[in-house]
């Protein structure tokens, strides 16, 4: 089965999309599943306003065309919502031809934190990019019900996972001063990391990733360590020599770096909203807490063994096979091609 994904979000982006896309093809493989991705790479690109180090694409409807023709695929997921995104499922809507869609990120609060816009438009217009799809993915329960909620239709279950062998307990000293409070992700302003930088904590705050916010959070929080992006074996020393992973977002869907810091015995402490809470629930790996401060005192004495325990549930591969279950089972497979001239693409 070749499954033909679309999405605006691609490398070198290092982000939870790509994370996941990346991981979903990689874990395929057993199950006789062969992903070709239509990305960002194929289409001259702009810089994103307010944040530059995203581009996005300016695809051609004829260039469309001819990358969904050669990739032949025998179902098409539309990862995002943008202009790639936009201009695949107009694709797929002009031919009448069945294809799904996920829910990745929450536009509505990521966009009001830039600019003044209702939230409610944004959703609308969610609501009706979605609307056609056959089945839209999920990450959680408590994310599928609030899609429900909002008018979403066919809205299905797609968990995620986290690669263990990577991400698992080690012993690592970052000569830091004890203890050690990490912050993994993109530094931007959704990500509420002045939450995490304002307490009034003992010991060191780490922060790992890159974005438009550093250079002024650097500039404010000289005490506080920016050691930029990191990836693979670096990465995963990092959080095993941590002591508390601290998650100040409150837009986020899922949060993979939860199941990356839980899997190295790292304990969580974060809001208890939608992300976070979806992820821990009432599991004892997280100290969820309106005072984040307190939330990363109470965390200093969670059980990493138990976070270790927990996050082992989370695989890759039952992620991968959730996908194309979900796309099997809502009949989400294009025809077999006959030869028969197709509808003509209208720019």
């Amino acid at each position: 089965m070749r499954i033909l994904v679309a999405t605006d979000a691609w490398h070198p982006q290092v982000n939870g999309v790509v994370r996941t896309l990346t991981k979903l093809a990689d874990a395929s493989e057993g199950l006789g599943v062969e992903f070709t991705f239509l990305t960002p790479q194929s289409f001259r690109t702009f810089a994103m306003p307010s944040y530059r180090d995203v581009r996005l694409a300016m695809p051609r409807p004829a260039r469309i065309v001819e990358l969904i023709e050669e990739a032949r695929p025998d179902s098409i997921h539309i990862a995002t919502e943008g202009p790639i995104g936009l201009m695949v499922r107009r694709y797929c809507r002009q031919r009448k031809l069945p294809f799904t869609t996920s829910f990745h990120t929450r536009f509505p609060e990521y966009i009001r934190a830039r600019v003044p816009v209702p939230e409610s438009l944004i959703w609308r217009a969610l609501r009706r990019f979605h609307a056609p799809s056959r089945a839209v993915m999920a990450a959680t329960p408590a994310l599928a019900r609030e899609l429900g909620e909002r008018g979403f239709a066919n809205v299905v279950l797609w968990p995620r996972g986290v690669d263990t062998h990577l991400f698992h307990p080690r012993a690592i000293d970052l000569c830091f001063p004890a203890p050690v409070f990490l912050s993994v992700g993109r530094v931007a302003v959704e990500k509420n990391l002045e939450a995490f930088l304002d307490l009034d904590l003992p010991g060191t705050k780490v922060v790992v990733g890159d974005g438009p916010a550093r250079v002024a959070l650097e500039e404010a929080y000289p005490d506080a360590i920016f050691l930029g992006q990191k990836h693979g074996e670096e990465l995963a020393d990092i959080y095993a020599a941590a002591d508390v992973f601290v998650f100040p977002s409150k837009t986020d869907t899922f949060g993979l770096v939860l199941l990356e810091a839980l899997a190295s015995g790292l304990p969580v402490a974060a809001f208890p909203v939608k992300g976070p809470r979806d992820v821990i629930g009432d599991a004892p790996v997280g100290a969820l807490d309106h005072d984040l401060r307190n939330a990363c005192f109470a965390a200093l004495d969670i059980s990493r063994q138990d976070c270790v325990e927990f996050a082992a549930d989370y695989t890759w591969e039952a992620s991968a096979r959730a996908f194309v279950d979900s796309i099997k089972a809502v009949g989400a497979v294009l025809p077999g091609r006959n030869g028969a001239e197709q509808p003509r693409f209208v720019a």
